[in-house]
C-alpha cells in the first residue's frame, strides 16, 4: 500500500503539468483577442502595438467605425448628414400623418380606374405557344400514327409517368400497342415533347381537364390520339410558330 500512493501521484503529476502549460500558452492568445477587440486603436495605449496582427485588426475596426471626412473648397469639414431632412420636416411628417394620406390617395386613384381582372371562364388571357397542358398523340396527314416506339419519352420522363409497349409491323418498323400516361404523376416538364424525334407526343394548350376520379387521369393510347385529332390544327400552328427556337 505504501507503493500505491507515489504511483498515483506520479501518474497525476504530468497531467497537471500539461494543464498548467496549456493554460500558460493560452493566456497570450486570449490577451491578444481582448486587445484586438477593444475600441481604442491608438498605438500609445496598446501594449502590443508592435504586433502587426493586433495593429491591423484595430486599424480595420477603427476604419469601419468612423465615416470618411469630407472637406469643401475652403477647407471646412462637411457634415455628411446635412443633406438629409431637417427636424422640422420629420416633425411635419410625424404629426400630420403624410404617409397615411399618400397611401389613401393611391387607393382612391385605383378605385376609379377600370379593373385589371379577367372574367374567367368567359374571358381568357393569351397563352404562349410553348404552354404545356394536356398531352396528345399526333398523326400524319395520311392518318398514320407518328409514334415510332423509340421509347425516348419513357426513358427521359423524370416522374416515370409514361409506359410504352410496342410490336413490329409487317414492313419491319415498330408501332406502339400500349401508350399510357399517368397524369397524376406528370410534372409537365415537357421533356417527352422535346425528346420525341417525330413530334408524336406533344402538350396542348388545354388546361381545363379537371375530373372527379383519379381513374379518369390515366390516359391510354386511344385517349391521347383523340386529343391529338381534336387539337391538331392548334398544335401544328404552335409548332410552326415556335420552330425557330427549337
Amino acid at each position: 500500500m505504501s507503493f500505491a500512493r507515489p504511483r498515483v501521484f506520479v501518474g497525476i503529476q504530468p497531467h497537471f503539468a500539461a494543464l498548467s502549460r496549456s493554460s500558460a500558452l493560452r493566456t497570450p492568445v486570449v490577451a491578444r483577442r481582448l486587445l484586438s477587440g477593444s475600441s481604442c486603436s491608438h498605438a500609445e495605449h496598446s501594449p502590443n502595438s508592435h504586433d502587426p496582427l493586433v495593429s491591423g485588426l484595430s486599424a480595420r475596426s477603427h476604419h469601419r467605425a468612423d465615416p470618411p471626412i469630407e472637406y469643401d473648397s475652403k477647407g471646412n469639414e462637411v457634415n455628411p448628414y446635412s443633406a438629409g431632412p431637417s427636424a422640422l420636416d420629420k416633425a411635419v411628417h410625424l404629426f400630420f400623418f403624410t404617409e397615411i394620406i399618400r397611401g389613401m390617395w393611391i387607393v382612391m386613384e385605383n378605385f376609379f380606374r377600370p379593373p385589371y381582372t379577367i372574367m374567367y371562364p368567359f374571358e381568357k388571357g393569351p397563352l404562349s405557344p410553348r404552354f404545356r397542358g394536356e398531352h396528345a398523340l399526333r398523326r400524319y396527314p395520311s392518318g398514320e400514327e407518328r409514334c415510332i416506339a423509340c421509347k425516348l419519352c419513357e426513358a427521359i420522363c423524370p416522374a416515370q409517368a409514361i409506359t410504352i409497349e410496342s410490336e413490329a409491323r409487317l414492313d419491319g418498323s415498330r408501332k406502339t400497342t400500349k401508350y399510357d400516361i399517368d397524369m397524376t404523376k406528370c410534372i409537365y416538364c415537357g421533356f417527352c415533347q422535346e425528346a420525341c424525334p417525330v413530334d408524336a407526343i406533344v402538350e396542348t394548350q388545354n388546361q381545363e381537364f379537371s375530373v372527379e376520379t383519379r381513374e379518369e387521369l390515366l390516359y391510354n393510347k386511344e385517349k391521347l390520339l383523340a386529343n391529338g385529332d381534336k387539337a391538331e390544327a392548334e398544335i401544328a400552328a404552335n409548332l410552326h410558330s415556335d420552330h425557330v427556337y427549337r
